[in-house]
């Protein structure tokens, strides 16, 4: 079995984060329950340059590092790999953000999981010159069997994967999306992802 995980706001509390940068450098005071759009530029009402300068900020180390852990994840995620599940945190961050990325899943007992980083929605243009790990036609050749996402401008790497169970990490900015099939299911909590994640050998 083997399962993808998105890093930002499945494993980690991004957006909280997020948060308090924009109100610090901004003053854009938008409470974390009024995200409303995965677009941190449309939720926070940002020009171009505050947004690029709201990224840059929010990718430097100390911040990446700072970034508290979403409830269960270390836990689920260990005791899948305990199960020799095979797990791959695919992230949208830039392969810039790597070495942070990585310190921070060993930091939290993470180890054992391999991290790509894979240009999910073209944002490699606010920290210059930067790249990826993982390139399209390398992902689209690799198979999973559940995945873990918040984004719904994800869901579109999905669609080759046609019996994929997609457990959608209940935020604010998804709630009023349409799922695009029934595969698809809001999660709570990583205790809810827990329950519909059903090992090979039991099922």
């Amino acid at each position: 079995m083997h399962i993808y995980v998105d890093y930002d706001d499945c494993l980690c509390e991004t957006a909280r984060y997020f948060t308090k940068i924009a109100a610090e450098m901004f003053g854009k005071n938008v409470p974390y329950e009024k995200v409303r759009f995965f677009n941190l530029q449309d939720s926070f009402s940002l020009t171009d340059v505050q947004y690029e300068e709201l990224m840059i900020e929010g990718h430097r180390p100390e911040v990446l590092l700072a970034f508290e852990e979403t409830p269960g994840a270390a836990g689920t995620l260990n005791a899948w790999a305990d199960a020799g599940i095979e797990v791959s945190i695919i992230t949208g961050r830039p392969y810039s953000a790597y070495e942070p990325s990585r310190e921070w899943l060993d930091g939290h007992g993470l180890e054992r999981l391999k991290l790509f980083c894979f240009n999910k929605y073209g944002r490699d243009s606010f920290i210059k010159n930067s790249d990826f790990s993982l390139e399209k036609e390398d992902y689209y050749r690799m198979h999973f069997d559940y995945a873990v996402e918040d984004s719904p401008a994800a869901f579109r790497f999905f669609d080759h994967l046609p019996g994929l169970k997609v457990c959608v990490y209940d935020r604010p900015w998804n709630r009023e999306c349409t799922f695009p099939g029934d595969n698809y299911h809001r999660c709570r909590d990583w205790e809810s992802i827990e329950k519909i994640v059903v090992p090979v050998d039991t099922e």
